[in-house]
């Protein structure tokens, strides 16, 4: 959904160029970015709407406070796989793209369509990124993206009066979340809400059922499409997801049509339609209305399923350069540095997998939590459907995203769906 740009009040301006002003005077260990003055026009591309839109508003306001560039912004929704591709052929791609899969990045690098970036930032993505971070944005050993936004996908969100007045506390097992279901809807408030509109929301929900009841080894080789999706592990998957799908009784709205950000209101609105709702740390910057951390929301990490360790499913945004302009380049070197990343930070709705970045300027302690979560988690994963090829796991309509929704609408049909998936996914995969 596309929103019209916001223009940033007076007093918020100057906070943005206050914050620049104090970046390029500091020592930041070499962790820091020296732009030039380059003037001129760019357009950048991402999947983000709404507050993300208008939060990473703020951040290319700060850009061009700095280098003078004005930045056109291009919000392409869900859909930035099909929308980049017909723009690469009509020879008009974006300078700089935001790619939410590294399965896309991977294909569009195979196509020649993006600009290595090794010389532009390799140096801050050394010094600032965790090497599994340079290698989600490497191929075949080249550097094309940079993670500027990182995503913790292992939590659940709950509305903290619904829970008081049922009762309840944040489930830690699957089992107690199924009970704890039960007593919300008991209590007269719908347990559960699924924004399964947007189909990626099926899948994230589907990864941390499947990491923990089968095991990070089966959901890499799960991912590399060295197991098939009929094997038994996705099956018992299914059937756990489908413990929460089969009873509308316990869903707010119809989880087929509802979008994430319908969702998230849902549980964030006052009164609160549902209880909960799983999604990534990006939950709050949803939100349309105002809601305080701790106090409105709170959230938990995703429930162990058979004594499961704790486990995260982590996505990402990758900066990646479609054009080689100076523009392009400063501006992909402003976002790997930490003081790109503090401007989002402290908006809240995000996390940074930029390691220099001082977890201080996260707002409150919910998002500060999960950030820390995201950073030291032991078993950490990324999203499985972004490693996909674009064809199969990030477009709507089609792949993992149509055909989850088609299992929301009928839980009972394990064996038919997962079939379906293993067709589409060697179609995908090429075997």
């Amino acid at each position: 959904m596309k929103t019209k740009q916001r223009f940033l009040p007076l007093i918020a301006l100057a906070a943005v160029l206050a914050l620049v002003a104090s970046a390029c005077g500091r020592d930041g260990g070499g962790t820091s970015a020296q732009l030039d003055r380059v003037g001129g026009t760019m357009e950048v591309a991402a999947v983000w709407s709404g507050t993300e839109q208008a939060n990473f508003r703020q951040v290319l306001d700060a850009f061009t406070a700095q280098t003078g560039t004005q930045v056109t912004f291009t919000s392409t929704g869900d859909d930035i796989a099909t929308i980049l591709r017909t723009r690469i052929q009509g020879n008009s791609p974006p300078d700089v793209a935001i790619l939410p899969q590294p399965g896309l990045l991977r294909e569009l690098a195979a196509q020649g369509a993006l600009r290595p970036i090794d010389d532009v930032a390799g140096d801050l993505v050394d010094r600032n990124f965790a090497g599994h971070w340079k290698d989600l944005g490497s191929v075949e050993g080249v550097l094309y993206g940079l993670f500027y936004k990182g995503a913790n996908k292992s939590l659940g969100w709950y509305n903290v009066t619904a829970f008081s007045n049922a009762g309840v506390q944040p489930p830690r097992t699957f089992d107690e979340l199924l009970a704890v279901g039960r007593t919300l809807r008991d209590s007269g408030v719908t347990p559960y809400s699924i924004g399964g509109g947007a189909g990626w929301v099926l899948t994230d929900l589907f990864e941390n059922i499947y990491i923990r009841q089968a095991g990070p080894e089966k959901y890499d080789q799960l991912t590399d499409h060295r197991i098939p999706w009929t094997d038994q592990s996705v099956k018992d998957a299914l059937r756990t997801m489908g413990q929460l799908l089969s009873d509308r009784s316990l869903i707010a709205g119809d989880p087929t049509q509802v979008t994430f950000v319908q969702s998230v209101d849902a549980v964030f609105r006052t009164p609160p339609q549902a209880a909960m709702v799983f999604e990534g740390d990006f939950v709050p910057g949803a939100a349309t209305q105002p809601a305080q951390a701790g106090r409105d929301y709170d959230s938990f990490a995703f429930p162990s399923i058979g004594g499961s360790p704790p486990s995260v499913v982590g996505g990402g945004d990758a900066v990646v350069m479609m054009k080689d302009t100076p523009q392009a380049r400063e501006l992909v070197k402003f976002l790997a540095s930490p003081e790109a990343a503090e401007i989002w930070a402290r908006l809240g709705g995000f996390s940074s997998p930029n390691r220099n970045l001082d977890a201080s300027v996260y707002p409150d302690d919910v998002t500060r939590k999960n950030a820390t979560a995201l950073a030291q988690a032991q078993v950490f994963r990324f999203d499985m459907s972004d490693l996909a090829p674009a064809e199969f796991g990030g477009t709507p309509g089609r792949g993992m995203w149509a055909l989850l929704q088609q299992f929301a609408a009928n839980p009972a049909n394990v064996d038919g769906i997962a079939a379906q998936l293993e067709a589409a996914a060697a179609a995908a995969y090429g075997r």
